[in-house]
């Protein structure tokens, strides 16, 4: 009989911790009634994204705010996960960006950062996402529209 191991090995580590974030943001989801909720609209502005994980974690307050949330101006890397929230719309005249998650400062993609964004992207995005932007470094823009028509289930905010 072979003894069970007591040690994680290296490689192990970031595919467990990518797994532990993922279970924590599908248990933090709001059920459709609490994105119903009353107030002034969060608006998200000129957003240049950022860390993932912490683009996550507030991507669930924002859901669990209720509260309707725009994303106007341009939205680029990380702040791309918001547009799906089911309490979003993004502005018509809005500009969204994609590029491979990288290390800070470096060219250095780390493994299974694309694959938690991909969970926040439906249809024709999340086909570019897989077959051409979480590959390259190189920012690729679009328009609102041309995100609506790559995912027809976005909703465009009133201006």
């Amino acid at each position: 009989m072979r003894p069970i191991p007591t040690r994680l090995t290296v490689p192990l580590l970031p595919a467990l911790a990518a797994v532990a974030m993922l279970a924590v943001t599908l248990c933090a989801l709001p059920g459709p009634a609490e994105a119903q909720g009353r107030g002034k609209p969060i608006v998200i502005w000129n957003n240049k994204g950022g860390n993932v994980i912490e683009a996550i974690q507030y991507r669930n307050e924002l859901a669990r705010s209720g509260r309707r949330v725009e994303v106007r101006g341009y939205c680029r890397s990380a702040c791309t996960i918001y547009i799906t929230l089911p309490n979003a719309c993004l502005g018509p005249g809005a500009t969204v960006g994609f590029h491979a998650p990288r290390i800070p400062g470096t060219t250095i993609i780390p493994p299974i950062v694309d694959e938690l964004m991909a969970q926040y992207y439906r249809g024709g995005i999340l086909r570019m996402w897989n077959t051409q932007w979480k590959h390259s470094l190189k920012m690729h823009k679009i328009s609102a529209r041309q995100y609506v028509k790559l995912d027809p289930q976005t909703r465009l905010c009133r201006n």
